[in-house]
């Protein structure tokens, strides 16, 4: 699917936040991202780590697909939607139990924050082709 210079701009720099979010994951940002690990999963310690850490290298790895795999950026761009679902509960967690993180330090901000996931989402298919590519799909079998 051929994309536009605003879109591979989009591509890119999207891969690159995710690059940088993987990375925080991994060193400086790490206490604020166990704020995000739902409070419905296990409290262990260990695990809660092993979460904050298995998700920034699924980050790193979605960000660098993002910029380089571009024979598989709609595949990449699909999976990388998925992981922002699967992520948002972690978000959810943090409105619901009003834990401060990232600066998300009022109801009214933990809130705001919802509403960028679906944003995220539809950046990582629009910056690929994905959507054109499944509205295509799917009006040619008609």
């Amino acid at each position: 699917m051929k994309t536009s210079t605003l879109q591979n701009i989009c591509r890119i720099f999207l891969g690159g936040f995710m690059l940088f979010a993987g990375i925080s994951h991994l060193t400086f940002l790490r206490e604020e991202f166990l704020a995000q690990v739902p409070r419905w999963l296990p409290d262990n310690p260990t695990f809660m780590d092993f979460v904050v850490i298995s998700s920034g290298v699924a980050e790193i790895a979605l960000g660098l697909a993002m910029i380089f795999f571009r024979r598989y950026k709609i595949t990449v761009s699909v999976i990388l939607a998925i992981f922002y679902v699967l992520v948002f509960p972690g978000n959810i967690s943090q409105y619901t139990n009003q834990i401060d993180a990232f600066g998300l330090d009022t109801d009214q901000k933990r809130l705001m924050r919802l509403f960028f996931q679906p944003v995220l989402i539809l950046l990582a298919l629009w910056s690929t082709g994905a959507i054109k590519a499944y509205v295509q799909k799917r009006f040619n079998r008609s």
